[in-house]
């Protein structure tokens, strides 16, 4: 496969994961705020910081305030990772290897993209919020199931794969770092029943929560939570589901190679150094503290991803 063709596949189902995911994080935001006795808009300065844009949200913004820093996230074309930035940006990326997919594939992407460019035309009102959020996960659903039922197992769905798992990992990190070192708001309130709702928050937003429940049941607390969301491999957005999957797709590009490329070697890595520890292990050694050393090994699995297999060549 032409380097080319990759790096579009990989960037399209990238992008289609930080759409949603980006809207999960805006969820997030959205119902922890909603456990606080009083309303601080200066509390989405710690959405907009785990989303990585904070920087060029104040770049463009006088103060961040609630309605500002949701439609930063939503639609503004200015935030290249915006829910409508990412939606276009996939779509173009998929026009760029249209020949790789299927078609059924190609029209659950350009109907996602016209969706979305409706419905985030024009400002987006708190009340309508929650629909429109859902209405994202939604689309970008109908395509991840097209391209489970209509595309072959080859290279095309394993690049496909690899974009989708390194985005979602990222994005699980990121809403557990909301929670954990940013939003909560003082280590008095932890055991609380306020520390318990948004935890509960978390588990929502990550569409976990009837997961959890099965494997847990109801009187479990923040320790398996964050055991369930970090090494669990049957949740499907767990960071250890998520690194498996990279793990097994990778692995299937590298066969018939005398010896493994250096991102393989890396997905490795990763996994016996952060995720075979038990979940006291990773609170001692400081759970804002793991999570930023993951963060930091995905974007480096990604860069050398696009190096081994020559994305721009």
């Amino acid at each position: 496969m032409l380097g080319k063709t990759a790096n579009g596949l990989f960037w399209m189902y990238r992008y289609l994961e930080r759409a949603e995911n980006t809207a999960r994080l805006i969820e997030a935001g959205q119902r922890i705020a909603l456990t606080r006795l009083e309303a601080r808009d200066e509390e989405w300065v710690s959405v907009l910081q785990s989303a990585g844009v904070l920087d060029a949200f104040q770049a463009q913004n006088e103060a961040v305030t609630k309605e500002a820093a949701i439609d930063w996230l939503l639609r503004s074309r200015a935030n290249s990772s915006s829910v409508l930035s990412c939606v276009e940006a996939a779509r173009q990326n998929a026009r760029m290897v249209r020949t790789a997919l299927t078609g059924e594939v190609w029209e659950a992407i350009n109907a996602t993209y016209m969706r979305t460019r409706s419905t985030l035309a024009r400002k987006v009102s708190e009340r309508d919020l929650p629909k429109v959020l859902g209405a994202i996960r939604q689309h970008t659903a109908l395509v991840r199931g097209m391209t489970h039922g209509t595309m072959l197992r080859n290279e095309i769905y394993d690049f496909a794969r690899i974009g989708t798992f390194l985005e979602r990992a990222d994005n699980t990190a990121r809403i557990l770092d909301v929670k954990y070192y940013v939003l909560l708001p003082s280590a008095s309130a932890v055991g609380t029943s306020l520390d318990n709702v948004q935890w509960e928050t978390i588990l929502r937003s990550v569409s976990a929560r009837g997961g959890f429940r099965m494997a847990h049941g109801a009187g479990a607390g923040p320790a398996e939570i964050t055991e369930f969301l970090v090494l669990d491999k049957r949740m499907p957005r767990s960071l250890a589901f998520c690194v498996d999957k990279l793990h097994c797709n990778l692995r299937y590009l590298h066969k018939g190679k005398r010896k493994p490329l250096p991102s393989l070697r890396q997905v490795d890595q990763l996994e016996r150094m952060y995720l075979v520890h038990e979940i006291g292990a990773v609170f001692e050694f400081g759970l804002h503290e793991f999570i930023q050393q993951m963060l930091t090994q995905l974007a480096g699995i990604a860069r050398q991803i696009e190096i081994d297999f020559r994305f721009y060549e």
